[in-house]
């Protein structure tokens, strides 16, 4: 059989085994909160549900592509993102032990009223929009060209099949596939190591020395994820909704687990574009190194992208129903809930057939987030409702600076690729603050 029929085994195959051993969900606990026979997620299933949602195809992409620009140094700067995990950890556990707060949502309906939740509403929601299209092209990448018909294709079936299940089981099914997922990824993951460690000039010494530890390649991305890293996770729900469905302890500990074995699955998967960088590949590294291996190596490759895209893709889907039917108090509702996820699957499957210079501008930044570190940081400082607007409002005017390069020179102190990101970064991170405590200031006065 051809490659291309393999990758099509793959997609459907494994969406229809899924789809068969998801569970059905049955009641609103279990579509929307994962409690299954009145029982949540433990540590072992919650770490590996977080990490697989959040290892998605465009991620570990970007992983072995980072690993082919700047050696090990790239991998570990994308790796400085999922200090996110241990922010967001012990921050929720704060939020839920000792202010009392079930969700995000009330949190921020409490403190700073409901137009406040209505505008991160927003943002969280083109988040999850931006989601969809950024995971499926990647599958669609590995049917054919952009904009070919067997990349439409592939698109198009692949998010039929993710949200067959998805709608079968809601978020018990999300977290159930997930741990399999995990497994998969895992297992897979090894095996690709495994075949490039075989190569008899590519050694552990060749990995730690690849790369140079300086800002103008890679520390710059490192530092500027490590300060995204305690505003980014709170826009997300794909994460957020898992931090509340166990209890306090088990949720913190799954959370500190996930952001150090994240990290880690994204350092060993940017190997592989240590070892493209040794061998002068150029292009997308993963599917470089696929296709020198030989057919067998490149499918396994394939299946990591689907399981990864899979993932995220449901728990997406998920997410959005969740909010629209719980945190956003629509219909409590089992129909409505899965009406929301074609929904979503459908508006973010649209832009798929757009340009690239449209996608972009549909793109929230993990800059445009980062007025609400602040917000989260020192959630339990009592300040006036006006200091979420100018602190929000503050981070989107920063990353729109960002985006359409007008941001001034004479304010960026390093060289190098992402030095921009990161000077952007530090001073919007900044000015968020001190606008977050200008009204409180004001008031003292």
């Amino acid at each position: 059989m051809s490659i291309e029929i393999w990758q099509w085994v793959l997609v459907v195959g494994s969406s229809l085994i899924l789809f068969l051993l998801s569970p059905f969900a049955k009641t609103s606990d279990s579509f929307f909160k994962a409690n299954h026979n009145k029982k949540s997620p433990n540590v072992l299933v919650l770490t590996g549900s977080l990490i697989i949602s959040w290892i998605f195809a465009k991620s570990i992409t970007n992983a072995a592509n980072l690993g082919l620009d700047f050696g090990l140094v790239g991998g570990v700067a994308y790796a400085g993102y999922y200090l996110s995990f241990a922010v967001a950890g012990v921050l929720i556990y704060k939020l839920r032990t000792k202010g009392g707060f079930n969700s995000i949502h009330q949190f921020l309906t409490s403190k700073y009223g409901r137009p406040a939740v209505a505008l991160f509403s927003i943002l969280i929601i083109i988040r999850l929009f931006n989601e969809v299209w950024s995971n499926t092209m990647v599958i669609g990448s590995y049917f054919g060209e952009q904009g070919s018909k067997p990349y439409f294709t592939a698109i198009i079936i692949f998010t039929i099949l993710t949200l067959a299940y998805a709608i079968k089981g809601g978020l018990s099914s999300s977290i159930f596939t997930d741990v399999i997922q995990m497994v998969l990824f895992s297992i897979l993951l090894i095996v690709i190591l495994y075949s490039i460690f075989s190569i008899d000039d590519f050694t552990v010494n060749k990995v730690i020395s690849s790369g140079t530890w300086s800002f103008e390649l890679g520390l710059n991305l490192f530092f500027a994820a490590i300060l995204q890293s305690f505003s980014y996770p709170f826009h997300d729900p794909v994460l957020t909704d898992r931090a509340f469905i166990s209890t306090p302890k088990v949720t913190l500990k799954s959370f500190l687990w996930a952001s150090v074995l994240g990290g880690l699955c994204i350092v060993l998967f940017s190997i592989i574009g240590i070892y493209a960088q040794t061998q002068g590949f150029k292009g997308q590294a993963a599917v470089e190194v696929g296709k020198a291996f030989g057919v067998v190596i490149l499918l396994v490759i394939n299946f990591i992208m689907i399981t990864s895209a899979a993932s995220t893709l449901d728990s997406t889907f998920s997410s959005f129903s969740k909010l629209l039917a719980i945190d956003l108090k629509m219909i409590d509702d089992l129909t409505f809930g899965r009406a929301a996820m074609l929904a979503i699957a459908i508006l973010g499957t649209l832009p798929v057939f757009l340009d690239a210079e449209i996608l972009s501008a549909t793109t929230i930044s993990g800059t445009m987030v980062i007025g609400l570190t602040p917000i989260f940081l020192f959630w339990n400082v009592d300040v006036p409702r006006l200091s979420f607007y100018l602190s929000v409002v503050c981070g989107l005017v920063f990353g729109f600076l960002l985006v359409f390069n007008v941001f001034p020179e004479t304010l960026v102190f390093t060289t190098g690729k992402y030095a921009q990101l990161l000077w952007v970064n530090i001073w919007g991170v900044l000015s968020c603050i001190a606008l977050y405590f200008l009204p409180k200031a004001l008031l003292k006065n």
